[in-house]
C-alpha cells in the first residue's frame, strides 16, 4: 500500500502519533524520490508530508517544553 493510495486509510492528523506521523513521513519521502508517480498525486503526497512535517515539529516541540519544565 502505497502513501497516495492510502489515502481513505490515513488518520484524522488531529489523533496521529509521533511515531506514526514520522513513519508515513518517511514512506511519503521514499514514494517522492522515487519519481514514480504522477504529478497530481505527487503534490498529494507533498502536501499531506508538509503536514505530517509540522506535526512531528509540535510533538518534538512539546517534548523540549517538558524538558525544559522538569528541568526548572
Amino acid at each position: 500500500m502505497t502513501p497516495a493510495k492510502a489515502s481513505a486509510e490515513q488518520p484524522d492528523l488531529t489523533e496521529i502519533e509521533y511515531e506514526q506521523a514520522k513513519a508515513e513521513l518517511g514512506e511519503i519521502l521514499a514514494s517522492l524520490e522515487s519519481g514514480g508517480a504522477p504529478l497530481g498525486e505527487s503534490v498529494e503526497l507533498w502536501q499531506r508530508g508538509e503536514q505530517l512535517a509540522k506535526i512531528c515539529q509540535q510533538w518534538l516541540d512539546g517534548a523540549q517544553a517538558a524538558l525544559e519544565e522538569s528541568d526548572e
